[in-house]
């Protein structure tokens, strides 16, 4: 089972909502305590005004040690400090030494001491307890009482329990809560909107692909399409040109082939039809089908090269080669083919020359300029090979002492199937070998030229150059 495909807004909108989900719970979170910190500060407030009110009915009875405090208080008296019906007070008074004096009596005793810095103007401190299994805040005042005999600090205890707080807590973080719900549906609405904008483009050049004909290889218009796109519209118009072009080849290539083939397979048949009716004697019948084979091999050869040279140009995982080396094995494979000619043969190798290129394209280069140059030396003529290097470039000249080219076939010669048949059937061929040559040197960016060699004014020779860049990285 295939994967489900990637989704632009399932991404943007986990992406986004996820990091603002967890704020918003963090957020939620400190702004709850925040609230019930500000509510217990108020309602502690309450507590506090609730003991200093019982302090102020607090009377004193008795002389030194005998002193005792003394209170009339009823629980009645508390419910003009209870805010509503949903909390309850309760208090206690302890004297001079921590007898009961009033209130009642199981509250549970002061467990903190009183803290020395506190915001209110009275030794009061504040903390949450237990009382008869309900949690209860509870204050705790030492209020000074003087009397005409006597004089001290009483204990005085009030808890209030927690229903007041809790509801408006709960009541804070619903209000809270249904903000945050809010703040992140607006967020997700937001990206879904914009995702879907953002994304019209995209689908607008994916429909324009789907209705194109299969053969249509047209740029796609990248004018009104945002900065963020150029960069892919590029790319795919790029690739679209490279398709482009190798079609166009392929299509060049098999009418090409298709035309050259033709007249071989055509001689073929005629040299075939003349052998079964006995035209010619066999060994003559067989000698002649087998020079036609052997011209369409090497146009086929040829041609299969010039297409490998196309598929080279397109891979751009170029290794690194050492041309001289190349060139050095090209002439030993070559040989017998000098010494049949008995040409004065030189060769000249000036250090080595690293370039970028697949070792079969040089070897392909090399192959045919100096089979060229063997075809176009007359017999016992010269023939001179000469790699050199500089700063930046390997130069390889190949320099027969053929009767050269014409000026007006310089260029042409370059061309598929372009022959000069004037200068004699030693340039006479299929005229594929420069062609390959040249497709070779500009995929690997670099030149050809062929120059007549004069001598007094006559035509001595051709050279044919070749420079490539030179390179020295891995």
């Amino acid at each position: 089972m295939s994967p489900r495909p990637f989704s632009l807004r399932r991404t943007l909108l986990l992406g986004i909502l996820l990091p603002v989900f967890a704020y918003v719970v963090f957020n939620t979170v400190v702004l709850y305590r925040q609230a019930l910190a500000a509510a217990d500060t108020a309602y502690d407030r309450t507590l506090l005004a609730t003991a200093k009110s019982l302090g102020e009915q607090l009377q004193v009875t008795g002389r030194g040690d005998a002193a005792r405090v003394h209170a009339t208080l009823l629980y009645s008296a508390l419910e003009a400090f209870e805010a509503d019906n949903r909390s309850r007070l309760f208090y206690r008074v302890s004297g001079f030494h921590g007898e009961m004096v009033s209130g009642f009596d199981d509250l549970p005793t002061p467990r903190r001491a009183i803290p020395k810095d506190n915001i209110y103007a009275a030794l009061v401190n504040f903390y949450d307890d237990q009382y008869r299994g309900m949690k209860v805040r509870m204050a705790v005042l030492l209020q000074p009482v003087a009397g005409v005999e006597g004089q001290g600090v009483a204990t005085i205890q009030v808890a209030e329990t927690l229903e007041l707080r809790q509801t408006l807590a709960r009541q804070i973080l619903i209000d809270t809560l249904w903000r945050q719900a809010a703040l992140l549906a607006v967020i997700a609405l937001v990206v879904v909107v914009v995702v879907q904008r953002a994304t019209r483009p995209v689908r607008d050049i994916s429909s324009a692909l789907a209705s194109r004909s299969e053969n249509d290889l047209s740029p796609l218009p990248a004018q009104d399409a945002p900065r963020e796109l150029l960069p892919l519209l590029d790319a795919t118009n790029q690739h679209m040109q490279r398709l482009s072009h190798l079609l166009d080849h392929q299509k060049r290539f098999v009418r090409d082939t298709s035309h050259q083939l033709r007249t071989p397979l055509a001689v073929l048949k005629t040299q075939l039809q003349s052998a079964r009716r006995g035209d010619v004697e066999p060994r003559q019948a067989l000698d002649e089908i087998a020079h036609t084979v052997d011209r369409a091999t090497d146009l086929a050869n040829q041609m299969l090269a010039l297409a490998k040279v196309e598929q080279l140009r397109q891979d751009r995982d170029v290794p690194l080669t050492e041309w001289a080396g190349v060139v050095r094995t090209v002439a030993l494979d070559l040989s017998a083919l000098i010494a049949e000619r008995d040409l004065d043969f030189a060769l000249e190798l000036g250090g080595e020359a690293p370039v970028r290129a697949h070792e079969w394209a040089l070897r392909e280069l090399t192959r045919n300029l100096l089979h060229n140059a063997i075809k176009h030396s007359p017999q016992g003529g010269a023939l001179h090979v000469d790699l050199h290097r500089d700063a930046r470039t390997a130069a390889l000249t190949v320099s027969d002492s053929g009767p050269g080219i014409a000026e007006s076939l310089r260029q042409r010669l370059f061309q598929p199937f372009a022959t000069d048949h004037g200068a004699g059937p030693s340039l006479s061929g299929s005229g594929l070998g420069l062609a390959i040559c040249r497709e070779i040197v500009q995929s690997l960016g670099g030149q050809i030229e062929l120059n007549n060699r004069s001598v007094g004014g006559a035509v001595r020779g051709l050279d044919a150059t070749v420079r490539l860049p030179l390179t020295t990285e891995p």
